[in-house]
């Protein structure tokens, strides 16, 4: 290993011409991942990464600890109650991976079974042990995990490489032996008909684009599978899945800002798909069946959405059921026989709201935190008057309960357990304290701020910060509880989420502000925010590191290049930071779906114009850029790897001063690696990093 950066061949340079515009990329050679030299440049930039790193080997390993001690690795998750069968998940010290179970319902038994220490259940079937299927492989993961209406078939699917690419097999519960009939490339989603015969699933075109669903027949070769629905606007992506309910497959069909939904009963599975309502442009809308009729939620005429309703037998005009209120942003409704719930967000925080069917009653379920996050968890029976919910804060771990839609009464069945530190102090909640702040963008918009820290953390400025924004696709970054990050906050680190335009955190609208040529709103949002944390005493920006991945390291990148003297470091994990070359080439996974997100350069000279000014590999200069940690995965199809890389080789070459690395997961996907593990050790590797930057390694 060697502290000096790998050489960077500057081979003769790709040249793009678009709108008579010339640009020349002397890394492009860097994308060809079937080259050797490409691979070896790989392997030399993770040699200096751990060579640079190498002072914090221990720090690491004992974040790691920390991080293993906390947890409670043996564990059972809260069974789900499906028909006859609760169905959970336990992980047991030792093993990367979830054991996926069931146990028989029990007569009487109407609360979900516990088990002392996360121990096996009496009585408990084995659907799929994640660690029997990973072994051999350095990565793992499941796409389909579906079992069949009658409870005898488990679809499952499962990627040993990352690249979210699937093969599915039906697995017979009553014998434990997988079908010979097994399907390579597919994607997420499957739908069982009624009867458990046929199994509809989701493949991919050449842009690795879901483009297709199919029917397939269980116990047959899958060279006999049919298709029932394909999508050729290249704009448009397909997903297929049961209704609660069990009577209508649901072929949802998406672009960024235009839905098609159609059905199929599930009682005839080979039947012609049917249309709910014919795609218009700019019109979204998602169904849910409830008796007779669709329940859509919809935004025509309704930024923020309303919620309507049409015959099942013969959909038609849509009858008002929640009007548009401006500010309340509907994100789904659930409905089950005599309830329907509604998940929303009003003021920057999420909700549920209950509508009792054949009543004009409804309410929104009170929590007693002012900031956290809540959210239907799997609730897979219909014909339920009680609903599962889960709950967290910045300083609430992981929390599920129970909802009785009757009589209101919350009951809490598990909290995440946090085992004592490396003090030997059981967690504490009041040991810490979160705040809600505001800062002031350059346009007087206010933009909010979550924050969380040990109890007494100074706010004279002297304390470190980390600060995390995404701000894309209308995703909140809601808070969150982290084992992890307790290890940052009880060494003095202040942790804050931006939530900045882009993000759906205030509504549709805070989202439209943040895309297409309004999207340098998330950039100078985000900037705003580092400003007012260090305005307002938190930190200061020697001791300031900002953090995102994938849309959110297009923002670490484009703020390194807009205000480098805001921060001390960056963390950048699968950056999106070469946008504009990407969203050039139709032929790349997800480009085409993506122009109605950021704008299509190919046709469109403003667009070209908007985007080449903010991205953050086009936008590298000659600057005192602040220390840079670049984390990318070689198998990676949504922001491909040599992005990062050759981002980092800009850098290198037009900032030479700088500290810059570069690190690369070889058998991994977008998610990092796959293991938990495996995980925790790349946590803490960021972690340690960040506690470096900021002086408290």
């Amino acid at each position: 290993m060697t502290e000096t950066p790998p050489p960077v061949a500057k081979r003769l340079p790709t040249e793009r011409v678009h709108h008579g515009d010339t640009v020349l990329d002397e890394y492009a050679w860097l994308a060809a991942k079937d080259e050797p030299d490409t691979i070896a440049y790989l392997d030399a930039e993770n040699a200096y990464t751990e060579a640079r790193t190498a002072h914090l080997a221990g720090l690491r390993a004992e974040l790691f600890e920390e991080t293993r001690r906390r947890t409670q690795e043996t564990d059972l998750s809260v069974p789900t109650r499906k028909d006859g069968y609760w169905y959970y998940t336990r992980t047991v010290e030792g093993q990367q991976y979830g054991v996926h179970c069931r146990r028989a319902v029990r007569p009487g038994e109407t609360a979900p079974p516990v088990s002392a220490d996360g121990a096996p259940l009496d009585g408990e079937e084995v659907l799929l042990d994640g660690n029997q299927l990973a072994e051999g492989h350095d990565f793992f993961s499941l796409g389909a995990f579906d079992v069949s209406p009658d409870g005898r078939w488990l679809a499952y699917s499962t990627d040993f490489s990352g690249d979210e690419r699937f093969t599915l097999r039906i697995k017979d519960l009553t014998t434990g032996e997988s079908l010979p009939d097994e399907v390579p490339d597919t994607f997420y989603g499957t739908a069982w008909s009624s009867d458990a015969s046929t199994l509809f699933y989701v493949t991919v075109d050449e842009a690795w684009r879901p483009n297709r669903v199919w029917r397939h027949t269980a116990g047959t070769a899958s060279t006999e599978d049919v298709v029932v629905y394909q999508e050729d606007d290249e704009r448009f992506w397909v997903g297929v899945e049961l209704t609660r309910s069990e009577r209508f497959v649901v072929i949802d069909i998406h672009s960024k800002i235009t839905s098609e939904v159609w059905v199929i009963p599930a009682s005839n599975p080979t039947g012609e798909p049917a249309v709910v309502a014919p795609r218009r442009q700019g019109i979204e809308y998602a169904v849910e069946h409830h008796g007779h009729r669709f329940l859509i939620l919809h935004n025509d005429g309704a930024e923020d959405f309303a919620l309507a309703y049409t015959s099942a037998d013969a959909p038609g005009e849509w009858e008002p059921l929640i009007p548009h209120t401006p500010g309340t942003r509907l994100e789904s409704v659930d409905a089950f026989e005599n309830h329907l719930v509604v998940s929303l967000r009003a003021n920057g925080l999420t909700g549920l709201r209950v509508l009792p069917v054949g009543s004009d009653d409804s309410w929104d379920i009170d929590f007693p935190e002012p900031i956290y996050s809540v959210g239907l968890d799997a609730n897979p029976e219909y014909r339920t008057n009680e609903v599962r919910l889960r709950y967290t804060s910045l300083v609430t771990p992981d929390s599920v309960y129970d909802y009785d839609l009757v009589t209101r009464e919350l009951t809490l069945r598990r909290q995440k357990p946090v085992r004592p530190g490396p003090d030997g102090r059981a967690y504490d909640p009041a040991d810490y304290e979160q705040h809600r702040d505001w800062a002031l963008a350059d346009d007087g918009t206010r933009v909010p701020i979550s924050l969380v820290c040990r109890r007494g953390t100074p706010r004279d400025g002297s304390a470190p910060a980390v600060i995390y924004g995404y701000g894309s696709y209308e995703a909140s970054m809601d808070p969150w509880f982290s084992i992890a990050r307790l290890s940052l906050l009880d060494r003095g680190v202040i942790f804050a989420v931006a939530h900045i335009r882009g993000g759906g955190e205030l509504g549709r609208r805070w989202y439209d502000e943040g895309k297409l040529l309004a999207k340098k709103n998330t950039f100078t949002d985000f900037v705003a925010c580092a400003r007012h944390l260090v305005k307002a005493g938190w930190t200061a920006s020697d001791r300031l590191v900002a953090r995102g991945a994938s849309a959110g390291g297009l923002l670490m990148g484009a703020v390194a290049n807009l205000a480098p003297d805001a921060f001390t470091g960056i963390v950048a994990q699968v950056p999106f930071v070469d946008a504009l070359t990407s969203i050039l080439d139709p032929s790349l996974p997800l480009t085409v779906t993506e122009w109605e997100e950021w704008g299509n350069p190919l046709d469109d000279p403003e667009v070209y114009a908007y985007m080449k000014s903010y991205t953050p590999y086009e936008n590298v200069v000659t600057a005192d850029y602040p220390a840079i940690l670049a984390v990318t995965s070689l198998n990676d199809t949504r922001v491909l790897y040599h992005e990062p890389a050759k981002w980092i080789a800009r850098l290198r070459s037009l900032a030479p001063a700088g500290d810059y690395l570069l690190k690369t997961e070889m058998g991994a996907g977008h998610g990092g690696p796959s293991g938990r593990y495996d995980s925790w050790r790349e946590e803490a590797f960021v972690n340690a990093w960040i506690l470096d930057r900021v002086g408290r390694a």
